[in-house]
Order: C-alpha cells, then sequence, then structure tokens
C-alpha cells in the first residue's frame, strides 16, 4: 500500500488543540515528516507487536516526533539485523536549532533491546503529545484522564493501519493508561529507574511468545 494512507493520520495529529500544560510537536513540518517517514519504514517492516509508553519526554519524542527516539539515534540511525532504520541517511531531519543532539536513557535502553526482534515492534504512546508541568516546558507529567482520551483513537487507528497482534504497555503508568482506554494489552518493566533488566527480560519473554 501507499505510504501516503498515513498522510491523514499525521495530518490528524497536527490538528489536535491541547491545554497550555501539553505541547503539539506535530504542528512542526520536520516532525511530520519524520512521523511519516519513520511510518513508511515501518510499514514495509509489517511489525506485530506494538510497544506503547505513556507520553513522548521532552528529550525525545517531543523533539524527533518519533515516540522513544532522541535526536542522536534519530540522526545516527540503528542497525536491525537485516536492514537499518532511522539515520540522516534515510531523511530524517533535526527540528530544533543548533549541533547538539538530545539523549534520552529510555530511547537508548528500548532501541538496545529491540534492535535484535524480527519483526521490528511499532513505537507510540497512550497521550502522544508531550505533557509538561505547568510553566515548565522542559518537563515531563503524566496525562490526564481526558489527555489520555484524545490519545486513544489514535492508539487504535495504528493497530487498525498495522498488522498488530499484540499491544505491550511499557511501564505501569502505561498500563494503567491502555486500561483506561479498554485495549487488551501485555505489560513488561519499564527500563528507566533501574528497570533495565526487567524490561530485556520481559521483551525477551513476549518475543519467545507465538503472537496468534
Amino acid at each position: 500500500m501507499s505510504g501516503r494512507r498515513f498522510d491523514r493520520f499525521v495530518a490528524e495529529l497536527s490538528s489536535v488543540e491541547l491545554s497550555d500544560r501539553a505541547h503539539n510537536q506535530y504542528a512542526n513540518a520536520i516532525r511530520r515528516r519524520n512521523l511519516r517517514i519513520y511510518l513508511r519504514e515501518m510499514d514495509a517492516i509489517g511489525p506485530r507487536i506494538l510497544l506503547v509508553g505513556e507520553a513522548p519526554s521532552h528529550r525525545g519524542g517531543r523533539l524527533t516526533g518519533i515516540p522513544f527516539v532522541s535526536e542522536t539515534i534519530l540522526l545516527r540511525g540503528v542497525d536491525l539485523p537485516h536492514r537499518r532504520i532511522l539515520g540522516a541517511d534515510r531523511g530524517y531531519r533535526k527540528a530544533t536549532p543548533g549541533a547538539r543532539l538530545s539523549t534520552e536513557a529510555s530511547a537508548t535502553m528500548v532501541w538496545a533491546t529491540i534492535a535484535c526482534i524480527d519483526p521490528l515492534p511499532l513505537l507510540w504512546n497512550a497521550f502522544p503529545f508531550h505533557p509538561f508541568a505547568s510553566g515548565n516546558p522542559s518537563s515531563n507529567r503524566i496525562p490526564s484522564a481526558g489527555e489520555l482520551r484524545v490519545g486513544a483513537r489514535f492508539v487504535e487507528w495504528l493497530i487498525r493501519l498495522f498488522p498488530i497482534e499484540r499491544v505491550v504497555a511499557v511501564g505501569n503508568q502505561a498500563g494503567m493508561s491502555l486500561a483506561q482506554l479498554g485495549i487488551d494489552h501485555e505489560k513488561v518493566r519499564h527500563p528507566s529507574q533501574g528497570g533495565k533488566v526487567k524490561f530485556v527480560a520481559g521483551m525477551a519473554r513476549l518475543w519467545q511468545q507465538p503472537t496468534a
């Protein structure tokens, strides 16, 4: 199918109006383009697992437009066993000024773990926009119930767009978010705050289980 089928999805994201405590990163054309490229790359892979975090962080998806992807990962790319994904050579661009690239520990740990999974899981967030503490855009906060309702249709939309057979929450907050959305899912430990070993073990367990 044509990659243009993702255009409406991205356009709908960009049109969502949020409170003054959340940022719509898809109002930016570069981030919209980054997301379209990512979705088209993933379409070629055919992911069967959807990994869902809680919301983008101010050092990750807020800047790049792609969940669990810092600017460092975005531009340097990730080498998979049989292909390469992301990277400036694939058309991804930095949306912020200056040469310094953002890094995010969770993004680095997630990609180090999922790069060996075939097919590669699709990454998303229950609330696809960046929620922050009032007056501090460089912070992160838990999305509200109303914000999760805003994100619900995009999670469900992605499940229809891709051959998803299993939805996996990354961490307790993501699990509660998906539960509130009424989406059947499994859960793994979030890799932050000392959870890397359990996250890796949880992903290995899910990868080895049949998806059907």
